[in-house]
């Protein structure tokens, strides 16, 4: 009886040694074949992450040897509080957030009433969605034409309405910004809406049916049972647009430049002007580290809050 336990004994560790050296070899396969993506992620994105919070704390330009790397702790961070630049950026960016329950309001009131009451569904998809698909730059020049103060076909409207000193848009700093938004809100629309549909009809149509037999009308069914059902899809836009108005830059770029006035400024062409256009790197990595905790935190306060408004 001993000598065949003792022969049971060790097959079952030589069973656990060939598992071992199974589930061994299968790691090591699975980490082969994730290592480009693992070094590609590292080089591209970690290390980068990890100098800008290091270049945060030095002054240095671009265009300067690394010899030359002042070390001067917080000062980069004292400097931004009396920046006015970076201030009125930030609060511009503060201000372009609204973009984002507009365009979801908009994109889920088109929502609905394209999957309920519109022949053509598909047409309406593709007409909404090609400005998102479209190129940013193209975008901006039409609407930079449609913007025109005397010649623009959005004036002329105006003009021939009675209106005789209509808004000079994004020459004016203070439509300006109002102007930036508008068009951001046109090419979100389509994004928001192909999601909201999406997320429309995955709806149970039973429910529905159910508020039909007790006679709730359409704004009952929509704040009872339509909001409520697409909030997690609402919850993932508000997440991903919040992040997005952070990184407005192209639209920036082609139609103001931050002008005038720094009226439409926002902190990454604010960051990308000090760092590429100043070259002053150090500076320019503690806006990245200020921006960087500001989505952090944002998407932290959303990720809780989402608890008392999220149906799952």
């Amino acid at each position: 009886m001993s000598s065949k336990a003792e022969i049971s004994t060790s097959s079952k560790v030589k069973i656990g040694r060939r598992k071992v050296k199974t589930e061994k070899s299968e790691n090591l396969a699975g980490f082969l074949f994730v290592s480009p993506m693992l070094i590609g992620v590292s080089v591209l994105v970690l290390l980068p992450i990890f100098a800008t919070f290091i270049l945060s704390f030095s002054d240095w330009k671009f265009i300067q040897g690394i010899d030359q790397l002042k070390w001067v702790g917080f000062s980069n961070f004292k400097d931004l509080i009396e920046d006015k630049v970076f201030n009125k950026s930030l609060l511009n960016n503060g201000i372009f957030l609204f973009t984002v329950p507009i365009c979801m309001a908009f994109s889920l009131f088109l929502a609905v009433v394209i999957d309920k009451s519109v022949y053509m569904k598909s047409y309406f998809k593709v007409a909404f969605f090609m400005p998102y698909i479209s190129s940013v730059v193209a975008i901006a020049v039409v609407w930079q034409v449609l913007f025109h103060p005397s010649s623009g076909p959005i004036n002329q409207t105006l003009m021939s309405l009675g209106i005789e000193n209509p808004p000079l848009w994004i020459a004016d700093p203070n439509f300006a910004l109002i102007s930036v938004m508008l068009i951001q809100i046109w090419i979100s629309v389509g994004f928001n809406l192909i999601i909201y549909i999406a997320g429309l009809q995955s709806i149970p149509k039973e429910l529905y049916e159910a508020a039909d037999m007790d006679g709730a009308n359409s704004w009952v069914k929509f704040r009872h049972i339509t909001f409520p059902m697409v909030s997690p899809t609402s919850f993932f836009l508000l997440i991903t647009g919040i992040i997005s108005t952070f990184k407005v830059f192209d639209l920036i770029a082609v139609l103001t430049k931050g002008g005038p006035l720094h009226s439409t400024s926002m902190l990454v062409w604010h960051l990308y002007d000090t760092a590429f256009v100043n070259l002053d790197i150090g500076y320019s990595s503690a806006m990245a580290v200020i921006l960087f905790f500001i989505v952090f935190l944002i998407t932290i306060l959303q990720w809780v809050g989402q608890k008392r408004w999220v149906n799952y």
